[in-house]
């Protein structure tokens, strides 16, 4: 058994190679930080983490401990071991970019979760032909009665992690998300932590 701990500070994003198997742990450094997060089959990078699907398999919105998350060709990816957060990890608002930024009238255009992944799967000569919707873990997006969405700051307290196990072989990428808009991560982004557990 081997486990790696990696610190992510606000506005930067890492990549993880994780074996079928092993356990992932994203942890919330110092409170109220939202993850960015996106898993990629290691051998068909072509296949990922979709939250349409998973939303369809689970038939709901959010998900909780005990449900397996899809990728989309509709096979297991990740399964949620367990949640020591209040629980708010939202599966429906794309992830921050210089485009998003402009449209919201947003100051900054970089850094921002998007260009992050892009980056990095391009470092890892895994170029993106779509951007997928990420699981953004920790945020707490509210859907009313009349179904509009509210946005509120993340409630997660520091040290509050989401335990996850890898269904197959594939490369995590978590970006600390920097996004000032809606006031999701409870005024300035303080990064996150991940811990990779192999059990091979």
């Amino acid at each position: 058994m081997q486990s790696t701990l990696t610190f992510i500070p606000p506005g930067e994003a890492r990549a993880f190679s994780v074996s079928k198997g092993s356990l992932i742990r994203i942890i919330n450094s110092e409170g109220n930080q939202v993850v960015d997060t996106w898993a990629f089959n290691s051998l068909s990078p072509g296949e990922f983490l979709s939250m349409a699907h998973s939303r369809s398999a689970l038939y709901h919105l959010f998900f909780e401990p005990g449900d397996t998350l899809m990728s989309n060709r509709f096979r297991p990816i990740l399964t949620i071991i367990k949640d020591t957060s209040p629980g708010y990890h939202d599966t429906l608002h794309a992830a921050c970019s210089a485009e998003s930024n402009r449209y919201y009238g947003a100051e900054h255009q970089n850094p921002n979760c998007q260009d992050n992944l892009k980056t990095i799967m391009h470092s890892r000569e895994m170029p993106l032909q779509t951007i997928p919707c990420p699981w953004n873990l920790f945020e707490r997006a509210i859907v009313l009665p009349d179904g509009t969405l509210k946005d509120e700051p993340s409630l997660a307290a520091t040290g509050d992690y989401l335990e996850l196990n890898a269904e197959v072989d594939l490369v995590l990428v978590c970006s600390a998300c920097p996004s000032l808009i809606g006031n999701i991560s409870s005024g300035q982004p303080r990064g996150a932590t991940v811990e990779i557990t192999d059990y091979r």
